[in-house]
């Protein structure tokens, strides 16, 4: 009977893990460029977005993955406001396949940090005395699987 608990506790540790250690913001950025300009004039700007991520080992089974959302506010062809926000995690991550690991590395742990970027850019462009910004959700699943085409017509192409 010893064995079978022992197989069975064997069988646990190697079945995949995720947990969420703690979130936390390791940059934040904001700046009005045109300063007390932006507000006396009429505000309807363009606004671009740009989301990169990143990632880490620090540890056995635990990674950092950083997702950096950059916002610029344009009124005509002037920065109304910049926002920059590095939104990190520490995941404990363990028992994935490869493959499996790098598609939770790349969408899922982006897609667990995304609303705590998103309530932070909001808040912060609130306070900057702009209205309100709700950004839409992302699809990191696709942009993951974009990446993974990408990379692999690049390694086709080298050979």
């Amino acid at each position: 009977m010893a064995e079978n608990e022992n197989e069975a506790a064997a069988s646990a540790d190697a079945a995949p893990q995720f947990a969420v250690q703690r979130t936390y913001i390791k940059d934040f950025s904001f700046e009005t460029p045109m300063g007390v300009k932006v507000f006396t004039q009429a505000f309807q700007p363009k606004v671009k977005m740009d989301v990169n991520t990143r990632g880490n080992q620090v540890g056995d089974g635990a990674h950092e993955i950083v997702l950096t959302i950059t916002i610029t506010a344009q009124v005509e062809e002037e920065t109304a406001y910049l926002i920059e926000l590095q939104q990190a995690g520490i995941f404990a991550i363990s028992g994935f396949p490869a493959e499996q690991l790098q598609h939770v590395l790349g969408a899922v742990c982006p897609n667990f940090l995304f609303p705590y970027a998103r309530e932070a850019i909001d808040s912060i462009a609130v306070k900057g005395g702009f209205p309100p910004l709700s950004l839409a959700p992302i699809d990191f699943d696709a942009i993951f699987r974009q990446s993974q085409a990408t990379a692999a017509d690049a390694g086709q192409s080298i050979n």
